[in-house]
């Protein structure tokens, strides 16, 4: 049974910086890719940032490119996403998903991390 769980949220000024992991169990980590959505209060669910199996390909939405960072440790079964230079416009419930494609077709979702960005 594939677990996620996720971790690092909270409160953070505008600007600030979160490190979110994802710990995974259950599964063959390393030949899955391993992706990070967010869901922002009455809007729909995105996908942020991906990465694949090997981490030598990283997916970033255009919002993020910069700012944010992907990673992944296949000897810890952590993928981890660094958001630096946060805006308000990032608050939102962020999940950790995994699926063999990077392309995150119908994932394995975590139950997700609140993140809150002040101005």
């Amino acid at each position: 049974q594939v677990q996620l769980v996720e971790s690092g949220g909270g409160l953070v000024q505008a600007g600030g910086s979160l490190r979110l992991s994802c710990a995974a169990s259950g599964l063959t980590f390393s030949i899955y890719a391993m992706g990070w959505f967010r869901q922002a209060p009455r809007k729909e669910r995105e996908i942020v940032a991906a990465i694949s199996r090997s981490g030598s390909s990283t997916y970033y939405t255009d919002s993020v490119k910069g700012p944010f960072t992907i990673s992944r440790d296949n000897a810890k079964n952590t993928v981890s996403l660094q958001t630096n230079s946060l805006r308000p416009e990032g608050t939102a419930v962020y999940y950790c998903a995994t699926n063999h494609s990077v392309t995150m077709e119908d994932p394995y979702w975590g139950p997700g991390t609140q993140v809150a960005v002040s101005s």
